[in-house]
Parts: structure tokens; C-alpha cells; sequence
């Protein structure tokens, strides 16, 4: 049995007073919306209607029962309607993860003017470099950070931005040891290593106008897990090492950090957005993926329209796009 839709045709008849109004209201027939009621006197064992050949009224228990019903019915309507607006109005709690370096730098600040255009949503972020479990853990959106494709799994996923990696050092180390000319050559100097998930730290991997170069390294003096980190030991003039675009701009911006080798770029990064499923997406993390990639694309332009180096359009150091969002519905 239909509860709801019993219900509903129960109220309907009562305020008309007639089955046959009630029923056209309903768009059921006569007969159908009469099993229907019937169905709900059985189902509470109590009779609803006293019914005659010209009328029907109303007992106790169907008065009592009627106010129950608008009641519940009412509820049920706001319920539905609320539901059906997550996936048009922005609302409720945003729950999010995103690596340390990208959630401090960009997403941060994407967020709290996210928050600022949609006053309804809420936000919770976790920022680490481990990768939560969406579903058990209850993230709606995972920033996660690759060097290509993300591995096969059940989520969706669309892309924020890709950029590359630098080879980078302060002005203070190239003045006390100077600037490697070939990659080789990097033997012969201080190489600090990165050292993630998402990239190499033992063997460097270059892409120039000449091919690809490779270098692999010897035990290092310094290994980090963090970019930040180690932009910070290589501002200190500790080293070369390999920072990716969006953690050595800033420094390259102030001359704290100068970029070494600058005709090769190194193995590329990709940001993405994970989520659960397309079907039916919640308002909310559709807005705020396409937001966010819009803030990204937006900041980095402005910045590398700043600083370029050698012969390349700083145009092309990060790519942005909006494929990732032609799917979600």
C-alpha cells in the first residue's frame, strides 16, 4: 500500500466532502480513490468515513486522523521541496579535503569568498597529504594532487589544473657555487629532494626542447615531504631542489628563488576534485568545484602574467579547463 498517496486522497476527499470530487482533485477515479481509503481503514483498523447513499461525514477518529495527515503531509512537502533544491540552491555543510600546500595557498581563499557568494553553505576542511576515504569518512569533495591520471576507482572526478615543476635554488647558492649547465651536472651540486606520493625523489626526470633528460640521484643532505618546506630550505641557499609552479611562484616573484636549467620543466602535476557521484549532485559541490577551478585559473594568470621565464608565454605554465564539469548534472 501507498501510505502518502492514501493519505493524500484521503484529505482531499474529506475537504470536498464527496469521493467523487476528491478523486478528480486527486486525478484518480471514483472507484479507485473508494479502495483507496478503504485500503487506509484497513490498514489502522478504525473506520474514517460514515458513509450513506447521498453523503459522507467524517467520524472522530477520521477527524483526528485528518489533522494528522495535513500535518505529516505538510512535512513530507517541505521535505521533498528542500531535497529537491540541494541540487539548485547551495545549502548546508560543504565537507573538504584538500593537500596541505594547494588547500593554504588556493583553496583557502577560493573558500571564504565561496562563502561569501553562497551565505547558506557552511564549510568543514581537512588539509593533509594523506587521502581520506569519501564515503567513511563523510568528505563531499577530495582535492588530490598526480602526476597523470588518478588511479582507477568508483569516484568522479574533474580537473582543476595542471602546472609544472621547476628546478629552483636561491641567488645565494648560485653566487657561492654556481648555476648547472646540463643536467648532468647536477651531480656536482647540492640536490635537496621532494619527497610525495606523487613524485619521483631518487630519479629526476626532465623535458626540454632538446627530449627528455634523466638524472638519479645519489642519498641527499635534506629529503621533505612538503613543498613549503622545502622552498624554505632552498631560499636559505641550502640546495637545488624541484618545487612545483604554484609553491615557488611566490618566490620566484620576490627574486628569492631563481629557477635553474630554465629551458627544461619537470614531470608535471594535476589537481583534482573528487566526489562520489554525479547523479543528482548536490548544488553545493558543483558550485564549488566550478568555482574553485575558475579562482585557480584566475589567480595563476594574474600571477604568471607577472613572471615569465626565458622564451615561454607564462600562458602556459598551468592549464585549467572545464571538462571535468560537462557531466555533472
Amino acid at each position: 500500500m501507498n501510505l502518502i498517496r492514501n493519505m493524500r486522497v484521503f484529505v482531499r476527499v474529506a475537504e470536498a466532502g464527496s469521493f467523487t470530487a476528491g478523486a478528480e482533485q486527486s486525478d484518480v477515479t471514483t472507484a479507485q480513490a473508494s479502495r483507496f481509503i478503504s485500503d487506509l481503514e484497513a490498514h489502522l483498523r478504525t473506520r474514517l468515513f460514515n458513509r450513506t447513499t447521498r453523503r459522507i461525514a467524517l467520524t472522530d477518529a477520521g477527524n483526528r486522523y485528518l489533522h494528522r495527515c495535513r500535518e505529516i503531509l505538510a512535512l513530507v512537502d517541505s521535505s521533498e521541496a528542500e531535497a529537491g533544491e540541494a541540487r539548485t540552491s547551495p545549502a548546508g555543510v560543504l565537507r573538504i579535503h584538500a593537500p596541505l600546500s594547494f588547500g593554504q595557498i588556493y583553496v583557502m581563499p577560493a573558500l571564504t569568498r565561496y562563502l561569501e557568494k553562497y551565505p547558506l553553505v557552511r564549510a568543514e576542511v581537512t588539509l593533509s597529504q594523506r587521502i581520506p576515504d569519501l564515503l567513511d569518512e563523510g568528505f563531499d569533495v577530495s582535492l588530490q594532487v598526480a602526476t597523470a591520471h588518478l588511479p582507477d576507482s568508483a569516484l568522479v572526478s574533474a580537473r582543476i589544473c595542471t602546472m609544472p615543476t621547476v628546478l629552483c635554488a636561491s641567488p645565494k647558492y648560485i653566487e657561492c657555487r654556481g648555476a648547472p649547465r646540463s643536467v648532468p651536472e647536477l651531480h656536482q651540486h647540492t640536490c635537496l629532494q621532494l619527497v610525495t606520493p606523487h613524485f619521483p625523489a631518487d630519479r629526476w626526470k626532465f623535458e626540454g626542447r632538446d627530449g627528455v633528460a634523466e638524472i638519479e640521484l645519489l642519498p641527499g643532505k635534506l629529503r621533505v615531504n612538503s613543498a613549503e618546506a622545502l622552498a624554505a630550505a632552498l631560499v636559505e641557499g641550502f640546495g637545488i631542489g624541484p618545487l612545483p609552479m604554484l609553491s615557488a611562484l611566490s618566490s620566484l616573484q620576490d627574486g628569492l628563488l631563481v629557477r635553474v636549467l630554465p629551458e627544461y620543466e619537470m614531470q608535471g602535476t594535476t589537481v583534482y576534485a573528487t566526489y562520489l557521484s554525479r547523479e543528482y549532485l548536490d548544488a553545493k559541490i558543483k558550485t564549488r568545484i566550478a568555482f574553485l577551478r575558475d579562482f585557480v585559473a584566475a589567480a595563476l594568470s594574474a600571477r604568471y602574467a607577472q613572471y615569465s621565464c626565458g622564451d615561454d608565454d607564462a600562458g602556459v605554465w598551468v592549464r585549467t579547463d572545464r571538462e571535468g564539469l560537462n557531466g555533472m548534472t
